[in-house]
């Protein structure tokens, strides 16, 4: 009995020097039996290698920025879409040229009726109908993302396999029917010679 429990321990040295080259530095032979195998590249499910992981935890960093980042209060264009469309001021729609200017007041009130009027308007539609358009633009862009992935770009690359058969036989054909044909009229065509002669 004790031989035999002596030489498990044996046993289970010899496998592990065969798989990991031997004792390392600072290793003793106790440790090993009172640990498990680990694989040093890794496995499938929660890889060692710190480029692997550091491309999956900022790929994932990202997709959980853009579900959690903060909306910007301030600056609410940040990609300039609006800049030169509908950024439109009381001096961009009334102006009064030199000679014809109206009363100061009746300029102060109009600016002011202009601009509270348009600011005020604007904030009542989209209380009103802000949220529902929001949902309506975020359904339909959700359905072209999604023909986009899962109709259009496999359509598309089926044609350009099916495309690129078709190229290869249409290519055979020409090389095969086309090119002899058109070297044996290439060389007939160059045998003629035209000569000109001036008459006087």
């Amino acid at each position: 009995m004790s031989l035999g429990l002596v030489s498990f321990p044996n046993q289970a040295l010899q496998a592990r020097d065969s798989m990991t080259g031997g004792l390392k530095d600072g290793e003793t032979d106790e440790e090993f039996l009172h640990s498990p195998f680990i694989r040093k590249q890794g496995n499938i499910y929660k890889p060692n290698n710190k480029d692997m992981d550091n491309d999956s935890m900022s790929g994932m960093k990202t997709m959980q920025d853009v579900h959690t980042k903060e909306i910007d209060l301030v600056n609410r264009d940040p990609k300039r879409l609006n800049d030169d469309v509908v950024k439109v001021d009381f001096e961009d729609v009334i102006a009064e040229p030199a000679g014809t200017y109206s009363f100061d007041g009746v300029w102060k009130a109009s600016f002011t009726t202009f601009t509270v009027t348009k600011y005020w308007c604007y904030r009542l539609l989209t209380a009103l109908v802000g949220i529902p358009l929001a949902l309506v633009w975020g359904i339909f862009f959700a359905i072209l993302s999604f023909i986009h992935i899962w109709a259009v770009v496999p359509c598309v690359k089926s044609y350009l396999i099916e495309i690129h058969c078709v190229s290869r036989v249409y290519s055979i054909c020409v090389h095969t029917f086309c090119d002899p044909l058109f070297e044996a009229m290439g060389k007939c065509f160059s045998s003629i010679r035209i000569s000109t002669t001036k008459g006087v």
